[in-house]
């Protein structure tokens, strides 16, 4: 599906490669000679380092991803020690030298099977965590004291364990502002969860949530709530006072579309996906031109109302799997869209205003019930790319010469359909990037396709091609040409399954020798002449159509070879 997920908040920051202070003209004078950053991350190490205990300024040390079964009591020394990933090991508990790190602000312990009893205690005495990663560790519960001990945490990562229920001590943490609970078995929040004022991203993904607190405007500086695959049949009213929220994700619930209550004025960012919506509710339209990204997919929408025109600022709209049949025309008035999917949509045609949507970048229209290839398309020059493979629906068997309007396109998906031929035209479309047409019924690509200069990505396995096109090899950024299952004679089969550079090598062989075929006839030629045996013409003479040989004119030629004798 071409429509993209909503945007991913990692907690894991980008790894670097490991370095040290060294002299320089930068380097102030006491910095000069001390390591302060260290990377060991996916080394396969059963142990640390004995050497990193020697550091003695280190600040970042990167252990994730080895084999590290224990934390030795030297870490102690690491006095200065502000930011330590040992994440990806095996480490079944801590050692209480871990807690004399009074300096470390980021710890992060996820994938590890920590015996959990243990790890409470030292990471008590970390007092100055800011940080906490605790992913994927089977944790039944969160203890309050940690809550109590560790105040000036502003990210606590929780995901991935078997939490049922929140400690009322959580809102202890009055910094926090990232607080990650994704694929865990909460029902609830606590009494008292909201205080937590300077909560930004709020994360319970993939939980049993039936209901939120009444209280969740309380939470004025929440920006991202994420809330899918979930239990809940309504929001409260209440969440409509969060001002600052942004971004809200309630795909894949058990919303009443009649109870849906008014939403923040403020969201850029609404997912409703998954929840048998049945018509697009009102309080969505009424979000205006304030809305940006709107994903409606798998909702059973048949059609769209006559206010969704005022959502003029949206620039992605997801109404795939959803049962529209006609086009609906309230989008073609919606001038900033850049990216539109009506996959599976059971669409029949295109509405001609499409053309309107000046700024439109990608279109998705795969698995839909087009009687024909819908030329209205071709008049959207801003397209990069478009989507037309159809899985489930109705097959094209033609693909206009207009589409080589589209001059902005960068990918074509043109898969599981029973083309024949591509237009002539193809090679216009100079800025394409990728070109895929697997499994139709092509008997051969278009010669033009090789005027295509950046073209990287040819996909066109499963058709009945016998022959590339001359001058194959003219494609030099090719990178992938996925050529399987078609009867192949020129090149053979053998020589694609080796790659793009054995494609080029068989192309460039086959040029040397027609050159020195080319050379030897010329030659030939010229002997014949020397030779005086006549033109060359003149030693092939022509048949008459009953296939005899042209006799009145092999008579001359031999008078005239006598002549010259005498």
């Amino acid at each position: 599906m071409l429509a993209a997920g909503l945007q991913q908040f990692s907690c894991a920051p980008a790894q670097e490669s490991g370095r040290c202070v060294r002299e320089g003209a930068d380097v102030p004078p006491l910095l000069r000679g001390r390591v302060l950053f260290q990377d060991f991350g996916e080394m396969q190490l059963p142990s640390f380092p004995p050497a990193v205990f020697q550091l003695q300024h280190l600040e970042e040390l990167h252990l994730e991803g080895n084999l590290i079964e224990e934390i030795p009591p030297q870490i102690g020394r690491l006095r200065r020690l502000r930011v330590l990933y040992l994440n990806g090991n095996r480490l079944q508990q801590v050692c209480e030298e871990l807690g004399e790190l009074q300096r470390l602000q980021s710890l992060d312990l996820s994938d590890n099977p920590l015996n959990c009893s243990a790890l409470t205690e030292t990471l008590c005495r970390l007092r100055q965590l800011r940080e906490l990663r605790l992913y994927h560790n089977n944790l039944k519960q969160l203890p309050g004291q940690l809550c109590k001990k560790l105040r000036h945490l502003q990210l606590l990562g929780l995901s991935g364990n078997k939490l049922e229920s929140l400690p009322w001590e959580i809102r202890s943490l009055s910094e926090l502002q990232q607080l990650y609970l994704q694929c865990n078995n909460l029902q609830g929040l606590p009494v008292g969860f909201c205080q937590l004022h300077h909560l930004e991203v709020l994360d319970l993904r993939d939980n049993e949530m039936i209901s939120l607190p009444a209280d969740i405007n309380c939470l004025q500086n929440l920006k991202h709530l994420y809330l899918a695959d979930n239990n809940l049949a309504f929001i409260p009213q209440t969440l409509s006072s969060c001002s600052s929220l942004c971004v809200l994700d309630i795909s894949r619930n058990r919303l009443d579309p009649h109870h849906l209550c008014p939403l923040p004025g403020s969201l850029a960012e609404l997912d409703l996906s998954g929840n048998r919506l049945h018509t697009v509710p009102a309080v969505v339209c009424e979000l205006g031109a304030a809305l940006q990204l709107l994903y409606l997919k798998n909702t059973h929408i048949r059609n769209l109302s006559c206010c969704f025109s005022q959502l003029t600022g949206l620039r992605l709209l997801d109404l795939s799997q959803n049962v529209l049949r006609y086009f609906p025309k309230q989008i073609c008035s919606l001038g900033h869209l850049e990216v539109l999917s009506l996959d599976d949509s059971k669409l029949k045609e295109v509405a001609p205003g499409i053309k309107n949507l000046s700024k439109l970048k990608t279109l998705g229209l795969t698995g839909n019930r087009f009687r024909a290839f819908p030329q209205e398309i071709c008049f959207v020059k801003s397209l990069e790319k478009l989507y037309l493979g159809q899985d489930h629906g109705m097959k094209f068997i033609h693909i206009p010469e207009e589409i080589s309007q589209l001059v902005n396109l960068r990918e074509l998906y043109l898969e599981n359909n029973e083309i024949e031929f591509l237009p002539s035209t193809t090679g216009l479309l100079r800025n394409l990037v990728v070109l895929d047409c697997h499994e139709n019924r092509l008997l051969e690509l278009p010669q033009s396709i090789v005027d295509i200069p950046g073209l990287k990505h040819l996909l066109a396995s499963c058709n009945r091609i016998r022959h590339l096109p001359a001058n194959f090899d003219k494609l030099k950024n090719l990178e992938i040409a996925s050529l399987e299952r078609n009867p192949l004679e020129k090149p053979l089969d053998e020589i694609c399954h080796k790659g793009v550079s054995a494609i080029f090598q068989y192309f460039e062989k086959l040029k040397t020798q027609n050159l020195k075929a080319t050379k030897i006839q010329a030659w030939w030629r010229g002997q014949m002449v020397r030779k005086e045996l006549g033109p060359f013409k003149n030693l092939f003479p022509k048949k008459d159509k009953k296939g005899k040989k042209d006799k009145g004119k092999e008579e001359k030629g031999k008078q005239q070879q006598k002549g010259k004798k005498k």
